[in-house]
């Protein structure tokens, strides 16, 4: 474990920090970045430090600049357990030996959140009719292709849905984290961008100034919260007890000092017990999206559309039966 770790270390945009000392094997924890892979880490430490010590084994975290990373890494199986999106969550329970064991939940109560499109208060935009009446004019921000509310639902709801591409639609396309297209908004450097409302919330507190001179121009159905995956191949005893420090984190004795540590992370009350069905709006998602694309898109004749679109029926057929029936963690 000290080679990955010395590995971690060096590699690009990767931020590893080692958690509680304990004569077990330690875990590796992934955290889906949010702002940079210091802030995150920093966020998460208090609760890690005390994973490990309930888990009496060390936790590493590991925080990274980009969706793609992340789910580089666990696909190299480099992360034991991870703090997801749906979409990077569904493709890691398709392809990398990973389940869902715990989802979000915000002192709020809010069963998720919304995707949403950014302009400067004074923009000249002022409805979607003045963003889709001018093609190749506006300069357009927008997250990975891994992100849920910074592409995934955009480009599911308001591109596809219209037999457009964001990527290819826009004057120019830069990808970006959630904190730098807000910014990158607010300082005219973009003229729309994508987000989502608990990012916002977060910006608002970092960058008051900035925020102020945001305006939503759109939001989208509601957005099921994130996600904590764990690797199916670690010994059913350890699973168990992850997922029962998890789901009782900030429940018990020392449930006030326990939520101080989870404000950190950003207004998460805790993590309620769930299961790869959690998934299934996600993995909707990914489908909408392929059969738009599919139904947009030039073919030789209509039985190549045909044999396309089955396929994709039977894909997301398959998947959907997949995650309902996987055995509950």
């Amino acid at each position: 474990m000290r080679v990955l770790l010395a590995v971690l270390l060096v590699l690009p945009g990767w931020t590893v920090r080692a958690a509680t000392p304990g004569s077990e094997r330690p875990l590796t924890f992934g955290i889906l970045p949010i702002g940079g892979p210091s802030e995150s880490l920093e966020a998460w430490r208090p609760l890690l430090d005390d994973m490990g010590r309930a888990l009496h084994r060390p936790v590493r975290s590991v925080s990274v600049s980009t969706y793609e990373g992340l789910a580089q890494a666990l696909t190299e199986n480099r992360i034991d357990l991870a703090f997801v999106s749906g979409k990077l969550a569904l493709d890691a329970v398709a392809r990398d030996q990973m389940q869902v064991i715990a989802q979000l939940t915000r002192g709020d109560s809010s069963r998720g959140y919304y995707s949403v499109l950014l302009v400067e208060k004074n923009s000249p935009i002022h409805s979607l009719d003045d963003v889709f009446r001018r093609a190749g004019h506006w300069r357009y921000a927008r997250g990975e292709a891994l992100s849920v509310s910074g592409y995934v639902v955009p480009e599911t709801q308001l591109f596809a849905n219209r037999k457009l591409d964001s990527d290819t639609f826009f004057a120019s396309v830069t990808v970006d984290n959630h904190q730098n297209n807000a910014l990158a908004v607010a300082n005219k450097e973009a003229d729309i961008a994508t987000n989502n409302t608990a990012d916002l919330e977060r910006f608002a507190i970092h960058f008051p100034e900035q925020y102020a001179r945001l305006r939503i121009l759109w939001t989208s159905s509601l957005i099921p919260h994130a996600v904590v995956i764990i690797r199916t191949d670690l010994a059913p005893e350890l699973r168990q007890h992850v997922t029962s420090f998890i789901t009782t984190y900030a429940k018990g004795k020392n449930a006030a000092a326990e939520r101080a540590k989870l404000k950190l992370i950003h207004d998460i009350s805790g993590f309620a017990p769930a299961g790869n069905e959690t998934l299934v709006p996600f993995a909707d998602m990914a489908y909408t999206l392929e059969r738009r694309r599919a139904l947009s898109a030039q073919w030789v004749n209509e039985a190549a559309l045909n044999a396309r679109l089955k396929k994709l029926d039977s894909d997301h057929e398959t998947m959907v039966h997949q995650l309902i029936a996987s055995p509950q963690p």
